[in-house]
């Protein structure tokens, strides 16, 4: 009975990855969020607020435990391709299941639990429908990693994004209110961007399912390649605002910094769906397979990404506060990912989403103790100039040297790990002089900026004495031991890890596997008989096209 329910709950794994945050957070809204605000509400309010955590939580662990079961089966090897409606691909939409994917919704809820934990301390009470915002946000994050289809990745874009804009202004303020506005502004313009880029797509090839574009890509000639490499191009801009890449970027600092601390520590994956989008599109489907389309932003994503990476630092270095610091921080980890990505080899690719992992869970943490550090240094807050001596200077200053030596990329941690695959996967290829420059240098720079932050917060504080601010909660700590607990996990699991994404690089960079999880066996070349030629083809037989099957 047991081995059934498995195999039930395998048969509909991708779904139920993104159904369960969104029936909890349904479920959220109908329970209702009367007195929300924080002071507002008596005993029954709070008993509700106590219910609404529990849900909340208890949703976010069980979809960890999947999270964790899906990486499990997709280490195999075998694709889950789950069908809804029973509709065949490519006319219906499909969730797919593979390596990739499934290590990502993994890293989504690695990240949630810790902060969802740290939001119950009294983040969530600040203002109303928080939790139900929270599962709406994983929601979106789970469908974007889990989705075969181009215009699904836009639907999940929109859902993960509505969510965004409410949790920005979680908690209400001026400055909040100000960067949410630019926030909304340019994530609208890049949805219409997005658009037009899948309007592009279609028109060269006729759907937008990603496993029957990749088919047909590799077959295109005239207008309808002219075509595909703008959609190409389009695409990039969209990602590259989303995972903010120069230069696109200058959105983040301020954004990430006036989030609350949960929200801003949750945003930490947002970035990493744009780099995740790049991976897909321009690795999967305009990858070295896809003929005369192929590796169309190369010459553009490794320049991009370096100059991202460097810039990121240098903003760090001038931060004036702490919370502007660690989201430079944030901009240059993407641009390391995505020079490496943009190398377009199966070894680079794995060492940026080893170090992909690290960057998102080392980050979120920052941006949890930079909360803690700033609430103990009175009206200064996390301003980078001298203050009241914080209440815990032992403790705090542990935490932040482990979190410094972690972005910087100091031995043993995973930190300097990453950085250490990302330049020996490089070494013998054009840009290898390039690569190290830049990574060595902004590792030295990141180092230097980390300092001069823990001197100001931790020596040159002010001889009054402190401010009477009260000492870290046990359970506000517990997230962030969490964080540095998985980012010694990281480095300890370091070769099975690096093993799994070596196996997820070489996987993506062989499409018939998805072609044939995603389409049926027969499926791989089915396309590539003949161009597109604006004709829709018969639809599969049923026996085709099963709920699931394995690859050989």
């Amino acid at each position: 009975m047991i081995e059934g329910l498995m195999g039930l709950w395998l048969q509909h794994a991708p779904v139920l990855s993104v159904v369960l945050p969104m029936l909890t957070a349904v479920l959220l809204l109908l329970i209702g969020d009367a007195g929300g605000m924080a002071g507002q509400g008596g005993a029954h309010d709070d008993a509700a607020l106590r219910w609404r955590r529990r849900i909340s939580q208890g949703s976010a662990l069980l979809g960890l435990l999947m999270a964790a079961a899906l990486v499990q089966h997709a280490a195999s090897g075998e694709l889950l391709a789950y069908r809804l409606g029973e509709w065949p691909a490519p006319f219906g939409i499909v969730m797919v299941v593979d390596r990739l994917s499934a290590l990502m919704v993994l890293l989504t809820y690695l990240v949630a639990v810790p902060v969802l934990w740290y939001a119950c301390g009294g983040w969530d009470a600040h203002g109303r429908y928080f939790h139900a915002l929270f599962q709406f946000q994983l929601m979106g994050l789970s469908g974007a990693f889990l989705t075969g289809d181009l215009f699904n990745l836009f639907v999940f874009f929109e859902v993960l994004l509505i969510a965004s804009y409410v949790l920005l202004v979680h908690g209400q303020g001026r400055e909040r209110f100000r960067m949410g506005v630019h926030y909304v502004v340019l994530n609208l313009v890049a949805s219409g961007l997005f658009l037009i880029g899948l309007s592009l797509v279609y028109a060269a090839t006729g759907t937008l399912n990603m496993a029957d574009v990749g088919q047909r890509l590799a077959l295109l000639q005239g207008d309808q390649l002219v075509f595909a490499k703008v959609a190409a191009l389009v695409l990039l801009v969209v990602f590259g605002l989303k995972a903010a890449m120069l230069p696109l970027y200058f959105w983040l600092p301020g954004t990430y910094a006036a989030a609350s601390a949960p929200v801003a520590a949750l945003f930490a994956i947002m970035t990493k769906v744009g780099v995740y989008s790049i991976v897909r599109v321009h690795w999967q489907l305009y990858g070295a397979e896809a003929g005369p389309a192929a590796l169309t932003v190369a010459d553009w994503l490794m320049p991009l990404a370096l100059a991202t990476s460097a810039l990121g630092v240098l903003g760090a270095l001038a931060a004036h506060t702490m919370g502007r610091l660690v989201a430079y921080l944030t901009v240059s980890s993407v641009g390391t990912i995505l020079a490496a990505v943009g190398l377009f080899t199966p070894e680079t690719l794995s060492a940026a989403l080893y170090y992909t992992l690290h960057s998102t869970i080392v980050i979120a943490g920052l941006f949890l103790l930079v909360e803690l550090m700033a609430a103990q240094r009175g009206d200064t807050h996390d301003k980078l100039q001298p203050a009241h001596a914080v209440r815990e200077p032992v403790l705090l200053g542990v935490m932040m040297l482990f979190g410094a030596a972690s972005v910087a990329g100091l031995p043993p941690l995973p930190g300097f790990l990453g950085k250490l695959m990302v330049l020996e996967s490089s070494t013998g290829l054009p840009a290898q002089a390039w690569i190290w420059s830049v990574v060595l240098v902004v590792g030295f720079l990141s180092i230097v900026g980390l300092a001069r932050a823990g001197v100001i917060v931790f020596w040159h504080v002010q001889p009054a004495g402190d401010a009477g601010a009260s000492g870290s909660s046990a359970r506000l700590l517990a997230p962030v031991w969490a964080f540095m607990a998985l980012t010694l996990v990281l480095a300890v699991m370091a070769s099975p890890v690096k093993r799994y994404t070596d196996a997820a690089a070489t996987q993506l960079s062989q499409s018939s596997d998805y072609v044939r999880a995603v389409l049926g066996a027969d499926a791989v070349g089915r396309s590539t008989t003949r161009p597109y030629d604006g004709q829709r083809p018969a639809p599969a037989p049923a026996k085709s096209v099963p709920s699931q099957e394995k690859q050989p």
